[in-house]
C-alpha cells in the first residue's frame, strides 16, 4: 500500500441510464455525494470514475442537500475518469456507489472487476452500497474464487426492490445473486441503514447506508495507517 502518504479512494459510478425501458436511471447521487464529503473531510484524496467516463447519468438528486449539490457541481463528477484508464495501484480503497444503472453495466465490466480485484489484492478496502454490490457478483480474485464467497454482505434487498416496483424489471435480484456466489447476505430493516464489514470488504444495504458505510471505510483505512 501507499504507506504514510495520504490515502486515496476511488468512487466508481455507473454509466447506464435506462431502467429496463421503464424509466431513466443512473447512479444514485447521495450514495456518491455523502461518501465523497466524508472521505474528503477525513483528509483523503478522492477520485471519481465511471464505466464510460465523462458526466454520468444521475438519479435521486436533491439539490437542496448541500453535499449533493457540491458533488454534482464538482469537476470530479462533471468529468469522471474512464474506468478503463484507471491505475488501480494508486488507490487504498474503492467504493462502488449504487443506483439501478449498476445492475446493467457493473456485473460484466472487465474494469469494474479489475479495479476491485487489484485494490483488494494489494491490501486495500473494497466497499459497495445499495446496488453498488452489483460490482461484486462477478468479481473474482486471481485464484478464480469470488471475492464475496463465504463473506457477510449487505445489499439492496428483494423486499426493497419489490417496494420500489422494479423487481420484475431488473436483470436479476441482487441479494439472490450474491447468495449464489457464496455470500451470506444479511438484510437489515427496510430502508434503514445496514452496514456489514467483513475484513476489508464493507457493504451497505440502501441509500441510508451510504454515510455510515463511508465512515466504516474511513475507520478501516485509519487502522491501516503506516
Amino acid at each position: 500500500m501507499l504507506g504514510g502518504m495520504t490515502k486515496r479512494i476511488l468512487i466508481t459510478l455507473t454509466s447506464h441510464d435506462d431502467l429496463g425501458g421503464v424509466e431513466k436511471t443512473g447512479y444514485y447521487v447521495p450514495e456518491a455525494a455523502h461518501p465523497w464529503e466524508i472521505f474528503r473531510k477525513a483528509g483523503f484524496d478522492v477520485d471519481v470514475a465511471s464505466v464510460r467516463g465523462g458526466e454520468p447519468p444521475q438519479d435521486g438528486y436533491d439539490p437542496a442537500d448541500p453535499a449533493q449539490a457540491a458533488f454534482v457541481a464538482s469537476p470530479e463528477q462533471r468529468n469522471t475518469l474512464r474506468l478503463a484508464d484507471v491505475d488501480a495501484s494508486r488507490y487504498d480503497a474503492v467504493l462502488y456507489a449504487g443506483g439501478h444503472g449498476t445492475m446493467w453495466d457493473f456485473p460484466d465490466d472487465p474494469d469494474v472487476i479489475r479495479v476491485g480485484r487489484e485494490v483488494y489484492e494489494r491490501g486495500g478496502v473494497v466497499a459497495a452500497v445499495c446496488h453498488g454490490p452489483a460490482a461484486l457478483v462477478n468479481l473474482t480474485l486471481s485464484d478464480g474464487s469470488y471475492l464475496v464467497a463465504g463473506r457477510r454482505v449487505a445489499a439492496f434487498t428483494n423486499t426493497e426492490e419489490e417496494l420500489r416496483g422494479v423487481a420484475h424489471v431488473v436483470p436479476f435480484l441482487l441479494a439472490d445473486k450474491l447468495a449464489e456466489r457464496g455470500a451470506r447476505h444479511e438484510p437489515g430493516d427496510t430502508w434503514q441503514a445496514q452496514v456489514v464489514v467483513d475484513g476489508r470488504l464493507a457493504t451497505g444495504q440502501n441509500p441510508a447506508s451510504a454515510a455510515p458505510l463511508a465512515e466504516s471505510v474511513v475507520g478501516l483505512l485509519a487502522e491501516r495507517r503506516g
